[in-house]
C-alpha cells in the first residue's frame, strides 16, 4: 500500500521534471500512454489474459481512454506548466467530489446522509480557497483550471467505464491494456500534429517520463489490482487519501515549492471534504450501506 501511495503520487513530480527538462503535454502523454500499456500488455500475456476482440468493446474502451487517460494526461502536464506539483496533486483528489456532483446531477447517485452532501460543498469551498480568485496574486489560471478539468475528466470516465465496461469476461490486466493501447492511438496522432519543443528534451526529462509510464502507469495499475484481490477495495480506496500528502511532500522536498497558510489549509478542506463524500450511513444490521462500484482506471492518479 506504502510503494503503491508513493509511485501513483510521485507521478505529479515526474510530470515536472518532464516538464521542466523541455518535453510538451502531448509528448508526455502520448510517451506515458505507449509505456504504460507496453508494460500492461506484457503482464496481461504472462497472465494469459487476451484482449478484448468485439467491435463493441473496443468502442467503449475508446471512450474510456479519451476520458480516462488521454485528456486527464494531457491536462495535467497543461496544468503544472503553471501550477506547483503539489497543488496538482490535491486538485487531482477532488475527482470523487466530481462524481457525486454528475451523479447527483444525472439522477445516478443519491446525496443519502447530510454529511456526503456537506462534504462535496466543503471540498469545492477548499479549492475556492486554493485558487482564491478574490487575490490579485491567486492561483486562477488556465493552468489551474485545466487540472480541475482532469479531475473532472476521470468522473466522466468512472461513471462510463462502470456502465460500461465492468463485468466484461476481459480479463482485468488485458482490459486496462486494451485501454491504454485505445489511448495511445488518441495520443500519437495529435503529437504528429503539435508544434515540436524548441530544445531537445534533457536525459533528467527522459528518466522522468520513463518512470511515469512504466511505474507510474503500468506497474502501479498491477499492485492496486493485486491490493484489490488481496485487502479489498475499502483499503484499496484509502490509498487515495495518501497521494495528496506524496505530491505535496515531494514538491517541497524535490523541487522546493513554496506553500501558503492559504494553500495548505485549502488542502486540508479539500480531503476533509472527500472524506466526508466516501461516507456510508450503516443499516439496522449494523452493516454499511454499499456504495456503487467503479473499475479501477488504468492511470496514474487515482482519486477514489
Amino acid at each position: 500500500m506504502a510503494v503503491l501511495a508513493l509511485l501513483w503520487g510521485s507521478g505529479f513530480l515526474w510530470i515536472k521534471l518532464a516538464l521542466n527538462g523541455g518535453l510538451t503535454p502531448i509528448q508526455i502523454t502520448a510517451a506515458r500512454c505507449a509505456l504504460g500499456a507496453t508494460v500492461l500488455l506484457l503482464l496481461a500475456r504472462a497472465a494469459r489474459q487476451r484482449l478484448p476482440r468485439d467491435r463493441r468493446t473496443w468502442g467503449h474502451l475508446v471512450v474510456a481512454a479519451l476520458f480516462c487517460n488521454a485528456l486527464p494526461f494531457f491536462l495535467f502536464g497543461v496544468g503544472e506548466q503553471t501550477v506547483d506539483s503539489g497543488v496538482a496533486g490535491v486538485l487531482n483528489a477532488t475527482t470523487p467530489l466530481w462524481s457525486l456532483l454528475i451523479g447527483l446531477v444525472l439522477g445516478s447517485e443519491r446525496a443519502g446522509h447530510p454529511l456526503r452532501l456537506a462534504g462535496l460543498l466543503l471540498g469545492f469551498a477548499g479549492t475556492l480557497l486554493i485558487f482564491a480568485p478574490w487575490r490579485q496574486h491567486g492561483l486562477t489560471s488556465p493552468g489551474a483550471l485545466a487540472l480541475l478539468g482532469a479531475a473532472a475528466s476521470y468522473a466522466v470516465a468512472f461513471a462510463y467505464m462502470a456502465r460500461h465496461l465492468t463485468g466484461r469476461r476481459t480479463g482485468p490486466l488485458a482490459l486496462s491494456a486494451a485501454q491504454l493501447l485505445a489511448a495511445t492511438g488518441l495520443a500519437v496522432p495529435a503529437l504528429a500534429a503539435a508544434p515540436t519543443a524548441p530544445t531537445a528534451p534533457t536525459p533528467t526529462a527522459l528518466a522522468a517520463v520513463v518512470v511515469l509510464g512504466v511505474f507510474g502507469t503500468g506497474i502501479t495499475f498491477h499492485l492496486n489490482y493485486r491490493l484489490i484481490a488481496e485487502e479489498g477495495p475499502t483499503t484499496a480506496a484509502t490509498v487515495g487519501y495518501l497521494l495528496p500528502v506524496v505530491s505535496v511532500a515531494l514538491g517541497a522536498i524535490v523541487l522546493a515549492e513554496q506553500l501558503s497558510a492559504r494553500v495548505v489549509t485549502g488542502m486540508t478542506v479539500v480531503l476533509l471534504g472527500v472524506g466526508l463524500t466516501r461516507f456510508r450511513p450503516r443499516t439496522p444490521d449494523g452493516t454499511h450501506q454499499p456504495g456503487r462500484t467503479v473499475p479501477v482506471p488504468a492511470s496514474t492518479e487515482h482519486a477514489n
